[in-house]
């Protein structure tokens, strides 16, 4: 039984967000290919790219969005679901009729195939492997693991996990990556099948293999979204299923694994020695812990040697002096190892031995920004716990001398607000602190002042704008200055907008047509708290007229009511 949308465009709004909405309503006529199935609406929406989007209805969770654009992939309800879902809205009355004929052509597929004698199918098999090598080699794979032939499970495997089809120059760049993923995960799929048919000691072998090949590419791959991090971690994962049924030599293993883990170019593919430790049982682990040592006395400031010692002690139940011992060969030039042991000692019950370890890594830091900030943070817990906010203030005052910066500005606030010492000398010092290195003669900041964003956090709006004027804001704080004043400065404020506005002017492109409608928005606010619409509206008239070719443009505008 066909259903209507359970779905309005107010839930489109709460998916996307007001931004992502506003946008997906310029994508309306970029809508094509629409397909409007029982449970799923698919469609191609032509931006930058061709994106695919699926839409799902569920009853129960409601409404779901996905797309395979890079803002879709990182799990957002992004602008091209939104336009889908609105022309979905527009044809809201003949939605059940174009799910009840969808329900009949699939009907009517499954009805023929179902009549196909075998032979027939096995002819349309055919017919599409010709024309689909993903498929032929998807089915290759299946046949070979099924077998008795492990060369060619073991050569289409590794064919899977080649990069060279996908390598245009070198390198498999985004748009690639996702398609070479798909393919990398069947080498999974066989790997696992061919544990589950009994022969687990081929897939851990190949398994093997797979990993090497992986572990030599992986770094030439744009990984952004984490798929090729997965089929690595499912291939880990495959070997150690091989592993724990095939039952393989111990002392073998971990001269697999240790090796496999103290090379770099693995670092992707997360293999814990946890986990082979039912595989290692005693006698690999005695293994493993001197190959372990070794590498680690002759290379103690190597981070795998470190993490394998770390891992190998904890394993074998050492004491904490054994992973102390361990960290304190090595301390990092900011703090961050010795926050390591003060939480190892902490763990162990010897919190006096822990906080003496992070005082000591506060005053034997030599990095020119500072100490590390989560040490920084566990020894101002540890003083305010002992009663103890003078010491905290210190602390904190100490951090934004050597890391000027907003960020350390509010945490010296608070904890001297909490002592009772913040108004008077202590925020003057602060703010003299920020105004030394936001000089703008010395051009040493990139992101607008530290001095001016305190301000603004303070909401001290007055010194925030003359600092402003004199010459310590970029165009991010005097947007949100004019943003903060405009209702009691909506003279100011619209300087500020139409400032801004000009050098838009000369630019194209979607988010720079977006961002134009906001401040003229903004502006037009301004005019309006002034009585001075009618100026306003001339300024907006000039505008069109200057820009009447950027149609994009212009449809934005009229979309916001300018």
């Amino acid at each position: 039984m066909t259903h209507a949308l359970r779905f309005t465009e107010e839930d489109l709004r709460r998916l996307a967000g007001a931004r992502s909405f506003e946008r997906g309503l310029g994508y309306l006529s970029a809508v094509s290919q629409l397909e409007i199935g029982d449970e799923t609406i698919n469609a191609t929406v032509d931006g930058s790219d061709a994106y695919e989007v699926e839409l799902a209805e569920d009853k129960d969770c409601g409404l779901t969005g996905w797309c395979d654009c890079p803002y879709g992939q990182e799990g957002n309800f992004c602008k091209h679901c939104v336009a889908v879902g609105l022309v979905v809205l527009g044809q809201a009355d003949s939605v059940p009729q174009q799910r009840s004929a969808a329900a009949s052509r699939t009907r009517l597929l499954d009805g023929w195939l179902e009549s196909r004698t075998r032979e027939e199918l096995l002819a349309l098999v055919r017919e599409q492997l010709v024309d689909d090598r993903d498929l032929r080699r998807r089915l290759e794979l299946r046949a070979a693991a099924a077998g008795e032939d492990t060369g060619i499970v073991r050569e289409r495997v590794l064919s899977l996990l080649d990069t060279r089809p996908f390598a245009r120059y070198g390198y498999v760049e985004y748009a690639d990556a996702h398609a070479y993923g798909r393919q990398a995960a069947e080498a999974v799929t066989a790997l696992r099948a061919l544990t589950a048919s009994g022969r687990s000691a081929v897939a851990m072998e190949v398994a093997r293999e797979a990993l090497r090949a992986l572990g030599r590419t992986y770094g030439e791959i744009d990984d952004s979204d984490g798929l090729v991090g997965q089929v690595a971690t499912g291939l880990a994962e495959a070997r150690l299923e091989a592993c724990r049924t095939a039952r393989p030599d111990p002392v073998e293993t971990a001269e697999w694994l240790v090796p496999y883990l103290l090379d770099e170019a693995n670092d992707a593919i997360g293999i814990d020695l946890f986990d082979y430790r039912e595989v290692l049982g005693d006698p690999g682990l005695a293994r493993a812990r001197a190959l372990g040592v070794a590498a680690w006395r002759a290379n103690p400031k190597g981070w795998a040697e470190k993490h394998l010692m770390e891992r190998l002690l904890k394993a074998g139940g050492d004491s904490v002096d054994a992973l102390v011992e361990v960290h304190a060969a090595d301390l990092a030039p900011d703090g961050r190892t010795h926050l390591v042991i003060a939480r190892e000692l902490e763990a162990a019950g010897r919190e006096g031995e822990a906080l003496e370890w992070a005082e000591r890594g506060l005053r034997e830091t030599v990095s020119e920004w500072g100490p590390d900030d989560d040490l920084v943070a566990f020894v101002c817990e540890r003083y305010e716990r002992a009663g103890r906010p003078a010491d905290v203030v210190a602390v904190r005052r100490d951090l934004l001398r050597a890391r000027p910066s907003l960020a350390a500005y509010r945490h010296l606030r608070t904890a001297a607000r909490a002592a009772g010492v913040w108004e008077g000398a202590e925020r003057t010092g602060a703010l003299e602190v920020l105004k030394a290195v936001s000089n703008p003669k010395k051009g040493r900041w990139y992101d607008g002042s530290p001095l001016v964003d305190a301000l603004i956090d303070d909401n001290d709006l007055q010194a925030a704008w003359q600092a402003a004027t004199d010459g310590y804001a970029d165009q991010r704080q005097w947007l949100a200055l004019a943003d903060r004043i405009r209702d009691r400065q909506p003279a100011d404020a619209v300087a500020v907008y139409l400032r801004w506005i000009e050098p838009l002017r000369k630019q194209t492109g979607d988010h720079t047509y977006e961002r134009l409608a906001e401040l003229l928005l903004s502006a037009r606010a301004c005019h309006r708290a002034l009585g001075t619409e009618g100026e306003f509206a001339a300024y907006l008239a000039a505008l069109r007229a200057d820009q009447k070719r950027k149609r994009k443009l212009m449809a934005i505008l009229d979309q916001h009511g300018l």
